[in-house]
């Protein structure tokens, strides 16, 4: 840690740097931000910077407030041309206790904690995610329509100067910051599109999408657009999912692979995938945090509503992408029903301990479903034994908190702040008079 530290200081010295900015995240996944000037940077690596963590939503309680930020010096990046006032690096920040030990509330911390526990079984977990988002030509305004900034679909070429280069300018910018693409296209709604990130550790993966979250609106807001990550922004075209492939390594070989075995799976991919659908309902609220997040899951197009696994299945909550059978490091599960509005730190440490749980309990994976579960009756769903995700955040709200697996994984202030967070979002969505509801209902007696 010490030389990333002193690697560090040299780079701000030899690039001029004139301003630090140290990320990290309320339990939301809200991106936040305290700028420091280099001359400081050194001390907050030794000692920390103290914040006052009681006015960020979930990080603390009132009579605990004082918090320190340390920041990963292994994150440290240049920001690309990011205002006319100098240059500017970003590292990502874990949140501390006054005394120097993790806080039981920081959402980085959580999963830290949470692929500690792996790594103790020898386990190392990766990911790779699809973000999809949309753009549009200014911000929403209450009673005006949304505008997109395109027509286009799945894969087209848009022609719109503006949005052609958009991805090239983002994915630029990603790669000048060590932040690889793998590749981007244009997805099936108007105006959206995605970017998905190379395969590496999870960690590493949460720190970069949230970095990618900020230029994605930063490049937008360059070309006089808005990008938004919300789920399900309109409500005939497409949701925005954030499809995560998963894989866990053990001593540089892929545990999920067997040579043979149906589809290449190993009996802990098998295990790990059964854990993913035997607790779906008890993490939903975190993979699916908001009261818009399950109008694109049960907005049929492709989101996941049902919890069941497949191989060429895409309405499958869980799916085992093909790959060739001599490429085993490839074997991997691709999780759907994430969006891309969830904090990446909490989600995957869920999905991970779901998949241990499954791995450790021996959980039985039931039959794949290879028929598009949507096509099904409700009667041939349950001969399948195929059970429904929760179909709105108060159903699973209520699975969450009977999960005994997400407090141990969360830890009980997080899992708390949750259950109290999420029952204000439905009570507020509840009181609320709609626009449908005025036309159904002010003329109807």
């Amino acid at each position: 840690m010490e030389r990333q530290q002193d690697s560090v200081l040299r780079q701000v010295e030899e690039a001029n740097v004139d301003y630090i900015r140290l990320w990290f995240t309320d339990v939301v996944g809200t991106l936040k931000s305290v700028v420091i000037s280099p001359t400081d940077l050194e001390t907050a690596f030794d000692e920390g910077l103290g914040i006052d963590g009681s006015t960020i939503e979930g990080l603390t309680r009132t009579y605990e407030s004082d918090m320190l930020l340390a920041p990963d010096p292994s994150t440290f990046r240049i920001l690309p041309e990011y205002d006319s006032t100098g240059t500017t690096g970003v590292m990502m920040s874990d949140v501390l206790t006054p005394d120097g030990e993790p806080a039981a509330s920081d959402p980085r911390g959580v999963l830290k904690r949470a692929l500690e526990r792996a790594e103790r079984m020898g386990l190392e977990f990766f990911t790779h995610p699809e973000i999809e988002f949309y753009l549009f030509e200014k911000p929403w305004r209450r009673g005006e329509p949304l505008q997109p900034i395109d027509d286009g679909g799945y894969f087209d070429y848009v022609q719109r100067p503006t949005a052609n280069n958009y991805r090239r300018e983002l994915i630029s910018q990603l790669e000048s910051m060590n932040i690889h693409v793998e590749y981007s296209h244009h997805e099936g709604g108007p105006g959206q599109n995605e970017v998905d990130l190379r395969y590496a550790d999870a960690l590493a993966t949460a720190d970069n999408i949230l970095t990618m979250r900020a230029m994605t609106k930063k490049v937008a807001h360059s070309m006089g657009q808005v990008a938004t990550f919300m789920p399900k922004p309109i409500v005939d075209q497409p949701g925005s999912g954030m499809h995560t492939h998963l894989s866990l390594f053990q001593n540089g070989k892929n545990v999920f692979h067997e040579p043979g075995a149906e589809y290449g799976l190993s009996k802990t991919a098998r295990h790990f995938i059964a854990g993913l659908l035997r607790h779906a309902p008890e993490y939903s609220v975190i993979t699916n945090q908001f009261v818009n997040s399950y109008k694109r899951l049960w907005g049929k197009q492709e989101a996941p509503s049902f919890i069941c696994w497949g191989h060429n299945n895409r309405s499958a909550l869980v799916r085992v992408p093909y790959h060739k059978p001599t490429k085993g490091t490839s074997s991997r599960v691709e999780f759907r029903g994430l969006d891309s509005a969830a904090n990446p730190y909490l989600a995957f440490a869920v999905l991970l301990g779901a998949g241990i749980a499954g791995i450790e309990g021996e959980y039985d994976l039931p039959e794949g479903a290879e028929d598009t579960v949507w096509d099904l009756t409700d009667r041939e769903r349950r001969a399948m034994g195929i059970e429904p995700l929760p179909s709105d955040l108060y159903r699973a709200l209520d699975s969450f908190e009977d999960s005994e697996l997400m407090a141990e994984i969360l830890g009980e202030e997080v899992f708390e702040f949750i259950i109290r967070n999420k029952h204000d979002e439905w009570a507020k969505y509840r009181n609320q008079v709609t626009d449908s509801e005025l036309a159904s209902t002010f003329n109807a007696v």
